[in-house]
Order: C-alpha cells, then sequence, then structure tokens
C-alpha cells in the first residue's frame, strides 16, 4: 500500500483529488482536496489494494493565531485542518487524511466552513463528524443528522475555536 503505486492508482481514480503526502512520516498522510473527501475516501474504502475499512476518529485543528503580532509572524493563513485516521484490517496498516478548510465559509465570521459527509463510507462517520460540527463548528454536508452531540442544542460558539470565549453565564447559571 505505502508507496508510488498506492498513489497513482489513487490519482487515476480521483484527479485532482490528492494535494500533498508524507508516506514515509510515523503517520503516513495524504492530504487532500475537501471538495474530493467524500470520492477519495470511498476509493480508499473500496479499492482491494487499500480496503480501508474503519475509520478511527476525525480531528480538527484549529489554525489561529488570535495575537496579532504572533499572527503576522506565523506563516500561513488561518484556516481549520480536519484529520481522518484510518486503519485497513485486511492490510495491517493506517493511513492518515489531512484537508485544510477556510476557518469560516466565504470569510464571514460564524459561518461554519463545509466539506461533504463520510457518513456514506464508514457509519461511525456520523459520531466523529458530529462532535467536530459541535466542538469546531464544521458543517459536514450530506449527513443525516448533524446536530450537537456533547453541548447542549443552544450552546452558542464552538468551544476549541481559539478565538472562542466561554460565556459567563448559561441559562442564569454563573461560571468562573
Amino acid at each position: 500500500m505505502r508507496g508510488p503505486a498506492f498513489l497513482e492508482s489513487l490519482e487515476a481514480a480521483v484527479p485532482g483529488g490528492v494535494v500533498g503526502t508524507n508516506l514515509e512520516a510515523i503517520d503516513p498522510w495524504v492530504e487532500v482536496a475537501p471538495q474530493a473527501i467524500a470520492e477519495v475516501s470511498r476509493w480508499l474504502h473500496d479499492a482491494p489494494e487499500t480496503a480501508f475499512d474503519s475509520l478511527q476518529c476525525i480531528t480538527a485543528v484549529d489554525w489561529f493565531e488570535p495575537d496579532p503580532k504572533k499572527a503576522a509572524k506565523a506563516g500561513w493563513e488561518p484556516h481549520v485542518e480536519l484529520v481522518y485516521h484510518l486503519w485497513s484490517t485486511r492490510a495491517r496498516v493506517s493511513l492518515v487524511l489531512k484537508t485544510k478548510l477556510p476557518r469560516w465559509k466565504d470569510g464571514q465570521p460564524g459561518q461554519c466552513p463545509e466539506i461533504p459527509s463520510v457518513v456514506g463510507v464508514w457509519r461511525t462517520a456520523d459520531w466523529h463528524e458530529r462532535e467536530v460540527f459541535d466542538l469546531s463548528g464544521v458543517q459536514f454536508v450530506g449527513h443525516p443528522d448533524l446536530r450537537r452531540i456533547l453541548c447542549p442544542e443552544d450552546w452558542e460558539g464552538y468551544p476549541l475555536r481559539k478565538d472562542y470565549e466561554m460565556p459567563l453565564e448559561y441559562h442564569g447559571i454563573r461560571g468562573r
């Protein structure tokens, strides 16, 4: 599975889907164009040479520096990176998929970025996508039941965003 043949097959199956790779890393990874995540996932799941039958987790990383001085030196534009950890039982190998999204859809603060859901590929994505939505504010288009899973339904904001401000009060209960 590791090597140019695997990548060539994937790139031929999903043209433009792969935008970066490092298969020599401790956790080998493939960076995927956001709009191609579902198609790449389907190929990785179904292709006999890969057969990634298990999605272990999805993590969101908020690449944002709230301090303007540090942000100017950061060397990257603010974005949200999604990280999908996959496992192939047949090949006994893992793979990480990464994809980068803008922090906010159309640059409008509060408008969640969007990416296609992979629930149709791995059923476990149902809970993982809901958690990422709830805590990091990523909309998974096509998810069958995208709603909060850890925070109350009426919670405002996304607690794992670096610019999130914890409310001083919730339903009359003071925090801190």
